[in-house]
């Protein structure tokens, strides 16, 4: 069992900056692959950006491209996502998801995901 616990949302002006982080339970988190999705209200979750095991590889969806950055500290099991540059489209609740097996890298889609987190809004106002 995993548990991904999120935190750091919360409401920014266009422009402004949000860290959100998400903490790990077990002690095997350096072998799983991690990534951070959004859903918009009533639309399907997308992926937004997603890190290997070792933190050597990353992938970000085009739209947050030169804004976000994910990162991880396997020390303390947690994978942070630092959002610049935000705009009132990134308004939407963001999940943070580990991949156990991490054979896909930043590379596998959303349903090579084996654990959720419940959640954090993030709200970008105009």
């Amino acid at each position: 069992q995993v548990q991904l616990v999120e935190s750091g949302g919360g409401l920014v002006q266009a422009g402004g900056s949000l860290r959100l982080s998400c903490a790990a339970s077990g002690r095997t988190f350096s072998n799983f692959a991690m990534g951070w999705f959004r859903q918009y209200s009533g639309k399907e979750r997308e992926f937004v950006a997603a890190i290997s095991r070792s933190g050597g590889s990353t992938r970000y969806a085009d739209s947050v491209k030169g804004r976000f950055t994910i990162s991880r500290d396997n020390a303390k099991n947690t994978v942070a996502l630092q959002m610049n540059s935000l705009k009132p489209e990134d308004t939407a609740i963001y999940y943070c998801a580990a991949d156990v097996s991490g054979r896909n890298g930043p590379f596998g889609g959303s349903a090579t995901y084996d654990y959720w987190g419940q959640g954090t809004q993030v709200t970008v106002s105009s």
